[in-house]
């Protein structure tokens, strides 16, 4: 049987480490470009870090500039930013604190005895009345030892006037020497004797007698009236305690729309399409119990004036609880016997 010639391979020492060499020089290059592979992504991976790190930092810094940047504020926000609707709330209370004590007697009044008045009667008067003011005082309004007679039985009458435009001239320095004279003025300080100013004189009025005095009525009366002094205060004694009470002539009448006319209304278009006013007090003489003298004078600041002082105290009474008393006797017009004022 024959066999199969074999072939045995041998390879000699040479070629042996022929090969050996050879896949060494091979294998360098791979580990090389292993590690520049390895060094590439470590550094692209620091990069992304990076790129992520800024991206953190600036939108922290845009966050942070979005909430700084101005914003378009309301009033109302305005004002809680500058605390004004805290300060303005504590104002409010503080004088009602005020008018509280006061009205209790825990501070000066113009009652030297501590004991509450029966009224305090404001005369309106102009820096050119000092004719008519003589002549009030030689009639109805007493003077001197008498006027003080007059306050020790509880009523107090004064000549009510502002202040001169331009503060301080002539006007102001003759009234003043009046005052030191008769002592019989109630200076409105805050107030510009003006006729444009006029109807917030009132305003000026009760807030300064509430101020100065405690009264159970506080009264006011125009220039051109002439008072029947003890019929009044008879009047005033009968209403004693009644608290809210909104006292006078009443009437109501259509509103002026045409300018230039007596007694124009130049906010006519809000008395509605009747154009007729509400129910209040002539202005020739008006009278309000303490507590409604005392809203005028917390309120004074946002009440709203019209054309005439007697529709605008009118249209602050509709606004709360007063008790409107229409007595015919104050209608100083009339031709009833018994009435208490009449035109002069």
């Amino acid at each position: 049987m024959e066999t199969l010639p074999t072939t045995t391979v041998s390879f000699s020492k040479s070629e042996r480490r022929g090969r050996s060499s050879k896949s060494q020089s091979t294998s360098k290059p791979s580990v090389i470009m292993a590690f520049f592979s390895c060094v590439a992504w470590l550094y692209v991976a620091g990069r992304l870090w990076q790129d992520s790190e800024n991206r953190v930092i600036l939108n922290n810094m845009l966050k942070k500039n979005y909430d700084q940047k101005p914003k378009v504020l309301t009033v109302d926000e305005k004002l809680m930013v500058l605390g004004c609707k805290d300060l303005e709330r504590k104002i409010v209370e503080t004088e009602m604190e005020l008018t509280l004590a006061k009205s209790q007697g825990y501070l000066k009044s113009g009652s030297s005895s501590g004991k509450r008045l029966l009224a305090v009667i404001g005369v309106y008067t102009g820096f050119g009345s000092h004719l008519r003011r003589n002549t009030f005082r030689g009639s109805w309004m007493p003077q001197g030892d008498a006027l003080k007679k007059l306050e020790e039985r509880g009523v107090v009458i004064r000549f009510v006037i502002g202040r001169s435009p331009n503060r301080g001239d002539s006007l102001d320095r003759k009234i003043d020497e009046e005052d030191r004279a008769k002592k019989d003025f109630l200076i409105l300080e805050n107030h510009e004797e003006a006729q444009e100013e006029l109807p917030k004189k009132v305003k000026f009025f009760f807030s300064a007698a509430v101020q100065n005095w405690d009264a159970e009525f506080y009264i006011k009366v125009d220039d051109n009236i002439d008072l029947d002094l003890e019929g009044l205060i008879g009047l005033l004694e009968s209403r004693r305690g009644q608290d809210a009470s909104y006292i006078g002539c009443m009437k109501s009448g259509e509103v002026v729309t045409e300018e230039g006319g007596q007694w124009y209304e130049p906010e006519w278009w809000k008395f509605g399409d009747g154009k007729s006013y509400f129910r209040h007090a002539a202005g020739s003489l008006i009278i309000l119990s303490k507590n409604l003298a005392q809203y005028i004078n917390i309120n004074s600041g946002s009440l709203k004036t019209y054309a005439f002082d007697d529709t605008s105290i009118g249209s602050w009474m509709i606004g709360v609880q007063a008790t409107y008393i229409d007595d015919n006797r104050l209608c100083c017009s009339s031709i009833r016997q018994d009435k208490v004022c009449s035109v002069a």
